[in-house]
């Protein structure tokens, strides 16, 4: 997804004269957010979450079958951010916060692996055009027009969406911004509360700032960590390289759309990737839809990793990702949303369209992704993709305390018959009571923290209205 070039001089204009948040305004949302009595804002307590009916721990080892699952009275122990102990009967800690957990499903928390969140600006946007309608009409179109401060309340909005729909770590591929605007978007993300992974892309003249994001924004902050955005194709190998030298030498992964429309196959970005020696473990590919079989081979043959977006390959007539040819060849996949395209932030949506398009392409209700290989993709599936699976993705003790509290006993939900099918079938983010996000209570009793809900759509919604006037 190419985008206008921006000089270094518009990346940089503004750097040296105001600090950022009286030039644009960007609110501290930590000082916006309401006191709430569960929980002063930003503390971790010990929490004992007891009797819960189903955990699916995502770790074999801890419980049956392929999702280690654990029934009937299981309780899960968190502490200084991370899970101690997962069982029966555990004993609290003094002090600890008890949450009952009877009637209640607990899982790692979703993976979103590939996202724009600044496209929260323009959801619901060119809604009859493919993939290049979108970006002329929509994209190309909007984001020069976004400053530091809208800019600020666009992600700040799409970050809480998702964090209440069970997301508690999502990637995030940014477009060419100033250095400015990458501060407020930091700030956004930060101050949202999830587990965040900063894809930035720049053009080749301006790739010091990508180092400059990571090390002034993003290595001070625990939850947050880089990537190199990339966009590949032979035209571009020399700067493709480039991204890859830098990527090696901040030690972070490389993030590219690769083969969403089918006119992509015309620059060939497999051949370029593989040029530019960035083809292997260090490579995330999103949509990855219009591989040839020789491809698919050479995916699964150097590890590469793919982010499948259902939701926004249908939404944009772009095709459908070869999923099960990919994971016969042992390729780690998991789920991403894929920012406005998507609408919304629903990964049980985009489960269900994962599993519902490859049975309906083969005609085989056991085609991969069945139920539990799609609900393994959107946690630990994700992790492996990111090569965080040693952090988070599971319930292993000793990983990070990002967990989910599903309430089933909803109508759209109940009665229970198969609660795992039914997470994937049924499940809506209504039905996310809690969220952890390293051991920190963003959500509780269905409703998020120290946020004033009603305000941030508000100042989305006047951003969005300077956008247009624009």
């Amino acid at each position: 997804m190419n985008f206008p070039k921006l000089s270094r001089r518009r990346v940089l204009a503004g750097l040296g004269s105001v600090p950022l948040a009286a030039a644009t305004d960007v609110p501290d949302g930590r000082r916006d957010r309401p006191a709430a009595p569960e929980e002063a804002p930003g503390s971790r307590r010990t929490t004992l979450l007891r009797g819960a009916d189903l955990v699916l721990t995502m770790d074999p080892r801890l419980g049956e079958g392929p999702l280690g699952t654990l029934e009937n009275g299981v309780d899960l122990l968190l502490r200084h951010g991370a899970i101690e102990a997962v069982g029966r009967r555990l004993d609290a800690p003094p002090g600890a916060r008890i949450v009952d957990a009877g009637g209640k499903i607990v899982l790692p928390g979703f993976v979103d692996l590939h996202n724009h969140l600044w496209q929260a600006a323009i959801r619901g946007g060119c809604a009859t055009s493919d993939l290049n309608g979108w970006l002329s009409g929509c994209t190309r179109a909007t984001l020069p027009r976004i400053d530091a401060r809208d800019m600020y309340r666009f992600v700040h909005l799409a970050a809480l969406d998702a964090l209440q729909a069970g997301v508690t770590t999502v990637v995030d591929w940014v477009h060419p911004i100033p250095y400015a605007t990458s501060e407020a978007y930091v700030r956004a993300l930060d101050d949202a509360g999830p587990r965040f992974v900063y894809a930035a892309c720049q053009n080749a003249a301006d790739l010091a700032l990508v180092a400059d994001v990571k090390k002034n924004l993003l290595d001070p902050l625990p939850l947050a960590s880089a990537q190199v955005a990339v966009h590949a194709g032979m035209t571009v190998r020399d700067e493709l390289r480039q991204c890859r030298e830098l990527a090696r030498d901040l030690g972070v992964m490389l993030n590219s759309h690769v083969l969403e429309h089918r006119d992509d196959r015309r620059d060939d970005p497999i051949r370029a990737l593989r040029e530019a020696g960035a083809f292997g473990p260090g490579l995330l590919m999103n949509h990855a839809i219009h591989l040839t079989d020789e491809e698919i081979a050479l995916t699964g043959e150097h590890d590469v990793r793919v982010a499948h977006c259902p939701l926004s390959n249908m939404r944009l007539a772009s095709g459908i990702m070869p999923l099960p040819a990919l994971h016969r060849h042992g390729v780690r996949a998991g789920l991403g949303h894929d920012g406005g395209t998507n609408d919304t932030s629903d990964m049980f949506n985009v489960m269900k369209a994962a599993v519902g398009l490859q049975r309906a392409r083969h005609e085989d209700a056991g085609i991969h992704p069945t139920l539990p290989a799609v609900l393994r993709m959107a946690t630990l599936g994700g992790a492996e993709c990111l090569g965080m699976a040693d952090r988070i993705g599971s319930l292993t003790p000793g990983k990070r305390a990002d967990v989910v509290v599903l309430d089933p006993g909803t109508l759209n939900f109940a009665p229970r018959f198969d609660w795992t099918s039914q997470i994937v079938l049924n499940g809506q983010p209504p039905n996310v009571s809690e969220v952890y996000v390293d051991g920190h209570l963003r959500k509780s009793r269905g409703e998020l923290l120290h946020v004033d809900t009603a305000r941030v759509v508000r100042e989305a919604e006047r951003a969005a209205a300077r956008v247009r006037a624009a």
